[in-house]
């Protein structure tokens, strides 16, 4: 079988490469997907996700014992399902800073990634429910939404940090980042806008794209130094079977999944992959490098009421939620239960705020984390710019196996220091005044724990990702001995084979990381068309 592009992974950027590329019907496209459908009901419900990240969606994998985290070992939920993660997420739309755009451009060389020049494709995605102006519009595919019902405990939130000379911040992708609020959300009348419902679903039925899901790609065929096809796995009774790419094979597998196919390929480094087994077809010593990741640490505190979602726990109020949701597209299942947060400053002498909030409206709302006797709220905080660097590497040659993810978390004491500082500033933000009449009183850390040893332990044994993985296939320029690909996203010392996603990155974003994929996408569409 033959096409123009071939498209490995149907994640939030393969979704948008899929629409993008196929645009022209002239193209023949192909799009790749290891998982299944998001179909069920859970995926578009904007709560659903809480249910989702497990089980046949996620890849199940875990990172290495953290060796600056007392060993811990870490779940990383890598979604296995048309969308990826934006099919999985808890739906925050943040582009991050400015200032991390203009960085890529300014220290690390790659021209064409300023502030200035992705803009445009960040706008081109969006159709927003609210604002248009010079950081947003309503024309594009990616419904951007505010909270339909926001729980008054936000708003308490919001006082309790101007209390500390935090503002409130209504758009943290227009002019200012910096303050709290409300985040705009991936969701359109009320239900998630995967990059799948949004860009996948309108072109699904065009004659010249092809989509296979439940199919694994096992290697990328080369000929010489050129990427000419995709061998993918068998289905029920049949073989392995190699598709052809006329043009190009553009790999949009993610932060793990497009380093894990490069290197199964022979591409990557070839000490790692001798001794291994694998054939080296091209040398490219920064592929699974450069890993970069925000940690995440928490308190949790105890409401004097019924303030957050933890009821809805329990079958009779799940029940009414559920009958609120389907009747009036309210209430709790509307809702992303991480929809209020904000970004503000840990070091003051950093370019722009380097520390991000979530506020979890519950207490038992991911794996692990301790539920209260009564309703609870969660306050996440995460340190956004770390300086430690990890590794994505094989474990053996097997496409089936799981990576071996190293985010190598606080390898850096600079990131540790942050991350405590935002700890305690959590802390603080939940002890103000304002939230007096919500909280009871913080449960975890509990107040034994006070000095910064304690703060550290703690830490160790709660600390989790905020899943925003990137950098393992980076942007750079040539010459630079760890860069994958150049600015126009083309693997370095081979032909036909780009790479389209959040492994691409230099440097995380000081943000969620699904927006700026999604812009990448974008813009990548016009570079392989040739449109820029």
């Amino acid at each position: 079988m033959k096409y123009d592009y071939i498209i490995i992974g149907g994640g939030s950027a393969g979704c948008v490469l899929a629409n993008r590329l196929s645009e022209d019907p002239t193209n023949k496209v192909l799009l790749l997907e290891a998982g299944g459908s998001d179909n069920h009901p859970l995926f578009s419900m904007p709560a659903g996700f809480a249910k989702m990240t497990k089980g046949r969606s996620s890849w199940g994998w875990h990172t290495v014992p953290q060796k600056h985290l007392n060993n811990r070992v870490l779940r990383f939920t890598q979604a296995k399902v048309i969308g990826g993660g934006s099919s999985v997420n808890a739906q925050v739309y943040t582009r991050g800073s400015r200032f991390d755009y203009d960085e890529w451009e300014e220290a690390c060389g790659i021209k064409g990634w300023s502030y200035k020049e992705v803009l445009p494709y960040f706008k081109k995605a969006e159709k927003n429910q609210r604002f248009v102006n010079e950081y947003h519009d309503y024309r594009g595919p990616l419904g951007v939404s505010n909270p339909i019902s926001p729980l008054p405990i936000c708003e308490a939130f919001f006082q309790a940090g101007q209390e500390l000379d935090i503002p409130f911040n209504l758009d943290f992708n227009g002019e200012h980042q910096g303050g709290l609020g409300y985040y705009q959300l991936t969701q359109l009348n009320a239900k998630r806008s995967s990059t799948s419902v949004a860009y996948l679903r309108p072109a699904s039925t065009r004659p010249n794209l092809t989509i296979m899901m439940n199919t694994l790609s096992l290697r990328i065929v080369t000929e010489g130094k050129r990427a000419v096809g995709v061998e993918i796995g068998p289905k029920a009774g049949g073989n392995k079977q190699i598709v052809r790419a006329e043009q190009e094979v553009i790999v949009t597998s993610g932060a793990f999944g497009s380093p894990k196919l490069l290197m199964l390929s022979g591409i990557g480094p070839a000490s790692h992959l001798e001794k291994l087994g694998i054939s080296v077809t091209h040398q490219l010593e920064g592929i699974g490098s450069n890993l970069q990741d925000h940690l995440d640490l928490f308190a949790i505190a105890e409401c004097t009421g019924d303030h957050t979602y933890d009821p809805c726990l329990k079958p009779h109020h799940a029940a009414w939620a559920g009958l609120q949701y389907l009747l009036l597209k309210k209430g709790p299942v509307a809702s992303s239960l991480f929809e209020t947060g904000g970004f503000w400053y840990l070091d003051k002498d950093a370019r722009s705020p380097d520390v991000q909030f979530h506020l979890g409206l519950g207490s038992g709302i991911e794996a692990g984390v301790e539920q209260m006797k009564n309703s609870g709220v969660t306050l996440n905080s995460a340190f956004l710019r770390p300086r430690s660097r990890g590794t994505m590497r094989l474990a053996d040659s097997n496409p089936l196996s799981d990576p071996l993810i190293d985010p190598n978390y606080w390898a850096d004491p600079y990131d540790r220091d942050m991350s405590i500082r935002g700890l305690k500033l959590v802390r603080e933000i939940l002890s103000q005044e304002a939230f007096k009449p919500y909280i009871k009183s913080i449960h975890l850390p509990g107040p034994q724990v006070k000095t910064d040893q304690q703060l550290f332990e703690y830490a160790c044994e709660n600390a989790k990702t905020d899943h925003h993985p990137v950098g393992t296939c980076r942007m750079g320029v040539d010459g630079d001995e760890l860069a994958v690909v150049d600015a126009e996203l083309r693997v370095f010392g081979m032909e036909g084979l780009r790479i389209a996603d959040s492994s691409v990155m230099p440097r995380v974003p000081s943000s969620n990381t699904n927006a700026p994929t999604i812009m990448i996408a974008e813009k990548a569409a016009d570079l392989i068309l040739g449109r820029i």
